[in-house]
């Protein structure tokens, strides 16, 4: 399931980690790379251990928690610490799988990569190339959001960033473990939380179709739920 959530973020916050970014040490993005993948991965990436990382990422977390789609979408049980990278002109990342498990850092747990997102920093007119492409199961998705919109993508999918050409694309980028590990049971939960919410747009929450199909979400839910 590929979702494209608008307005993650407000112009004025973009600009706001666009300014703290600008002064920020940039490093290279091999460190959170496996084996494999860091082979084919050429950007810069913001320390993890930065004060910018730390205070923006807790930034990231808290806009999350505000935002109805993304809760719906992903049923977040636990999100890994927001990152930023950012790909200049003949940057690229070539297709690859992330990492299916990845450490805390400072938490003493790890968490489950079930649903990637990438938090678009930069406009589609600030750069040429820069794609993020998915394969998704209904094909190949080309991706180049508006800056402070966000896209999240099952964590499974091989997915690519094509090469700039022109100009600097930044994002912050993260991972979610689901409270429903497999994909299509998200799907599905998602798309009944939809209709729930424009069924109780015509009709009232004491009515019994939106009390059944409320019942129902949340009876699958706690089936399919893992925590």
């Amino acid at each position: 399931m590929l979702i494209h959530i608008p307005n993650v973020l407000t112009p004025e916050e973009v600009r706001y980690f666009r300014d703290r970014l600008e002064g920020a040490e940039w490093a290279d993005g091999r460190v959170t790379a496996g084996e494999q993948s860091a082979k084919a991965k050429l950007n810069l990436q913001i320390p993890q251990d930065s004060p910018e990382c730390r205070e923006l990422g807790e930034f990231v977390l808290r806009a999350l928690g505000r935002n109805p789609t993304f809760n719906s979408a992903a049923l977040p049980l636990r999100v890994y610490p927001p990152l930023f990278n950012r790909y200049d002109t003949g940057m690229h990342f070539d297709a690859h799988v992330d990492n299916a498990i990845r450490p805390i850092p400072g938490a003493g747990m790890r968490i489950r990569t079930d649903v990637s997102s990438t938090l678009f920093l930069t406009g589609p007119d600030e750069y040429d190339g820069g794609e993020l492409v998915i394969q998704d199961t209904y094909g190949t998705q080309s991706i180049k959001l508006p800056a402070g919109d966000m896209v999240l993508y099952p964590s499974t999918s091989l997915h690519s960033v094509s090469r700039i050409t022109r100009g600097s694309r930044w994002a912050s980028f993260f991972w979610s473990q689901s409270m429903v590990r497999d994909d299509t049971k998200r799907r599905l939960l998602y798309e009944f939380d939809c209709s729930i919410i424009e069924t109780r747009k015509a009709l009232p929450d004491s009515h019994p179709a939106v009390l059944g199909l409320t019942s129902t979400y949340h009876n699958l839910l706690r089936q399919w739920a893992e925590l």
